[in-house]
């Protein structure tokens, strides 16, 4: 048997980030809200700390977890999802960058 380091990817990262937040879903938060609290929460526990967290609470509280991750998931997928036709050379750019057309020029804004 051969051991397979696992690394999620930053979209699962931040999933689970979001899912350890004090966000709730009721709160109906806003994209700024949803990317301050992730920021929050991997300064808190780090990358590691926060899928402690999700496991943590998967072993305590599958029904809820299950849930409160879809939500999270999704959040983060429609908070951080690239415009569409972004990709316009076939490479994919990093979520959050928006690119804005000012006369003839490209101004990219980072959304922190």
């Amino acid at each position: 048997m051969q051991l397979v380091m696992y690394r999620p990817g930053t979209s699962a990262v931040w999933a689970d980030a979001l899912f350890v937040s004090m966000l709730q879903r009721s709160e109906e938060p806003t994209a700024g809200q949803v990317r301050k609290a992730i920021t929050a929460a991997v300064r808190a526990y780090g990358r590691r700390g926060c899928a402690e967290r999700v496991a943590q609470e998967f072993g305590d509280h599958p029904e809820t977890a299950v849930t409160r991750m879809r939500w999270a998931r999704g959040v983060v997928g429609e908070v951080f999802a690239a415009p569409p036709g972004s990709a316009q050379d076939g490479r994919r750019r990093r979520p959050g960058l928006r690119r804005y057309r000012q006369g003839k020029t490209v101004a990219i804004a980072v959304h922190n």
